[in-house]
């Protein structure tokens, strides 16, 4: 029996941005940039809310879990395309590829479900602030936080399924600079690609009920805050939920509108912008629309940047918690030597 190579696949080969090599140091660079904003935005948010004792409230819970989510989401894809420029090699292994698809679609599926979350937590806060505690108990934000994260795991398990369930042609080349989806179905022989087309349907159906879910909260929530006398109340109330709005909408459009259209109706440029929109912009926005520009936060912050001794045994003792599980799990060496460089500073 002969196998071909339409059915045994070694690995594809990404192309990014462009070919010239000055562009590419450029894209390496800016996504480098918003790399580190996007870490260390995400890391203070995670580290305040889990010294700072003021921050325990199921807000500040979940928030917790969207800067998480937030900080893998963008490490799925971004250092890939940082390092390709970089090195001149944009192979990425078959095994590679599926882990990145996995976790890709995973932890997309685990932000929407988050906002969702999110959005139902402030509707509670605002619509019934008498009945807020007894609705959002700890008990109940755990388990919310739990369907995020597994319904996350049972989103990635199918996409992949049904991805590499594709028969491949010989030119394994994706025009994308991280495995993205639609780009792997442009490499099919036989279009044999109605499983994925299955999978972007469920999850489009399920990521506009989320979306209903959210507006259906807000507008609650909007109509509430009109019947606040103060004015000042109402423009606060505005200011946050609207960004909030605003950051949902964009992150579901891009990805629904790059995952459902027909992949041979649009160009590479189109694609190309897709991505960084549902990939990289929203990790980045995220800690400045929902966190950083909270009055809380930024008193938060405040303390952790001139820590008293209590705080700052804290501090360090995150510190070393995360250094000894990344040496276990053997983790890049870079990040191991800004923890511990982290460390050395703090001590």
């Amino acid at each position: 029996m002969v196998l071909t190579n339409r059915t045994k696949v070694s690995g594809f080969l990404l192309m990014g941005f462009s070919e010239n090599p000055d562009l590419q140091l450029l894209q390496a660079f800016l996504f480098l940039v918003m790399y580190l904003l996007a870490l260390t935005s995400n890391f203070i948010i995670i580290t305040i809310t889990t010294l700072d004792e003021q921050l325990q409230s199921p807000m500040y819970y979940f928030l917790k879990q969207l800067s998480l989510l937030d900080a893998c989401f963008i490490s799925v894809t971004v250092p890939q395309s940082i390092n390709n420029p970089l090195t001149g090699n944009g192979c990425i292994s078959y095994a590679q590829c599926m882990l990145q698809v996995f976790f890709f679609t995973s932890l997309a599926w685990g932000e929407v479900a988050i906002l969702t979350v999110m959005s139902y937590d402030r509707y509670v806060a605002i619509c019934y602030p008498l009945h807020y505690e007894l609705i959002m108990d700890l008990r109940k934000c755990k388990r919310a936080v739990t369907a995020v994260w597994v319904s996350g795991g049972i989103t990635g398990i199918m996409y992949t399924t049904a991805t590499f369930s594709i028969t491949f042609c010989n030119a394994k080349v994706i025009h994308q600079f991280f495995c993205d989806v639609p780009q792997i179905m442009k490499l099919s022989c036989s279009n044999d690609y109605l499983a994925v087309i299955g999978a972007n349907i469920l999850m489009t159906v399920a990521a506009l009920a989320c979306f209903i879910s959210i507006a259906f909260s807000y507008i609650h929530i909007f109509s509430t805050v009109l019947r606040i006398p103060s004015a000042e109340g109402r423009s606060k109330v505005f200011s946050t939920c609207l960004p909030h709005l605003f950051v949902v909408s964009f992150f579901l459009s891009t990805g629904i509108c790059a995952y459902l259209k027909p992949t041979s109706d649009y160009s590479t440029a189109l694609d190309l912008l897709l991505s960084i929109f549902y990939t990289v912009i929203p990790p980045t926005l995220n800690p400045v629309i929902y966190s950083l520009r909270n009055e809380i936060m930024k008193r938060a912050i405040q303390k952790l940047i001139s820590p008293d001794q209590i705080q700052r045994k804290r501090i360090l003792k995150l510190l070393f918690y995360i250094r000894i599980n990344m040496e276990k799990h053997e983790q890049h060496f870079t990040i191991l030597s800004i923890g511990k460089s982290l460390i050395d500073l703090l001590s």
